[in-house]
């Protein structure tokens, strides 16, 4: 069920227990993911300030796991299809890590999923092929537009963060290919979304980490 952030209120009201909601920041990963599980899926809105807001309306008890599943950019070796598990975000105001990245990792290869482990960078463009060069310096695997800040919106609540990869600095999104690869990402961020969840449901899960100093 995909709902925006008044519908969310109205159905999540005064939170009465652990509950995991998917945050797609786009409309077509919101539709990908509709009814993949029986979480509800909160369609947040393109870029930081947009999905910031969102999740910031969404009232969240303490118990409750919050994941981000939608598409991104690949850095460095990072390819099309590769499913990222952020084990940190970054951008302009630091770096927030989720410790439990490893964890999750282990659980969608076992599911059979190609799955990389690494830092996401958020930014508040699409970021371009010199930019994403420079990235990859640094250890970046993949960029996105939004789980920086809505990691820092959900608070300690954020429980992961997984990107499936479109396009590349050799593929950018203006490319001929991308509609068809956009199209298996979204194949992808579907089968994997019930992994993601029963996974995010478990009480074992681990918290992220509170955020760093700026770089």
């Amino acid at each position: 069920m995909a709902v925006n952030a008044a519908a969310q209120r109205r159905t999540w009201g005064a939170p009465t227990g652990p509950r995991v909601l998917l945050c797609a920041p786009l409309r077509c990963e919101a539709a990908a993911l509709r009814g993949a599980t029986t979480s509800p899926v909160l369609r947040t809105g393109l870029g930081p300030w947009r999905s910031a807001r969102t999740i910031a309306g969404v009232p969240l008890g303490p118990g409750d796991a919050p994941v981000v599943l939608g598409l991104a950019g690949g850095v460095g070796a990072t390819g099309p299809g590769a499913v990222v598990v952020a084990d940190e975000i970054r951008d302009e105001a630091g770096t927030v890590r989720l410790p439990a990245a490893h964890a999750l990792a282990a659980r969608l290869r076992a599911a059979g999923f190609p799955v990389l482990v690494g830092p996401v960078a958020s930014a508040d463009h699409v970021v371009g092929g010199a930019e994403r060069a420079a990235l990859a310096t640094t250890g970046v695997v993949a960029v996105d537009m939004e789980s920086a800040a809505l990691a820092r919106s959900a608070g300690e609540r954020l429980c992961a963060v997984v990107r499936v990869v479109v396009d590349t600095a050799r593929t950018p999104l203006l490319h001929p290919r991308t509609p068809g690869r956009g199209v298996r990402a979204l194949l992808r961020l579907r089968r994997l979304a019930p992994v993601v969840t029963a996974w995010a449901a478990s009480p074992h899960r681990c918290r992220r980490t509170a955020p760093d100093r700026p770089r």
